[in-house]
């Protein structure tokens, strides 16, 4: 009777040490996530990983313009509502600046974690025409270089 009891604790103890291993592959195959960004308008949140991002280091400026390009969430806000951006601490470590249309829309980076902007101030054309909607990218900057970049749509609603 004995010898069925420890027979069964060997099985689970080597079921037990395979769960482990397995898991500890799995991890091991997994990519760190980038640090997130959010834009929130009204009680709607949406959040996103990077377009691009090196881990940290410069993307190559041969890349740039595709990260700009890469589609992100949309978010729905009329003139008269405020856009909130958020970032990860490790983003607001190091600065990040906001780029309307792959154009900068902001000289110096911001080292805060969020801010609020009216969302009149992004459906306004040049030449005073409104727009439907806009690419708000958020980038995270250092030393003139880019180290991430967090594409949203802002679509403009009645």
């Amino acid at each position: 009777m004995t010898a069925a009891i420890f027979q069964g604790r060997r099985r689970r103890a080597a079921a037990a040490a395979g769960v482990v291993a397995l898991g500890l592959v799995a991890l091991s195959a997994c990519d760190k996530p980038t640090p997130l960004a959010t834009v929130t308008v009204g009680s709607t949140t949406v959040t996103s990983e990077a377009a691009c991002y090196e881990g940290g280091d410069a993307i190559a400026n041969d890349k740039l313009p595709a990260c700009f390009k890469s589609e992100g969430k949309t978010v729905k806000a009329s003139m008269e509502d405020k856009v909130r951006f958020g970032v990860d601490p490790k983003i607001a470590d190091e600065g990040w600046t906001l780029f309307i249309n792959g154009q900068p829309a902001e000289q110096e980076p911001n080292k805060k974690t969020f801010r609020t902007i009216p969302a009149s101030a992004f459906f306004s054309s040049g030449q005073g025409a409104m727009v439907k909607n806009t690419q708000v990218s958020i980038v995270e900057a250092s030393s003139g270089k880019a180290l991430g970049i967090w594409n949203f749509t802002l679509e403009k609603t009645s």
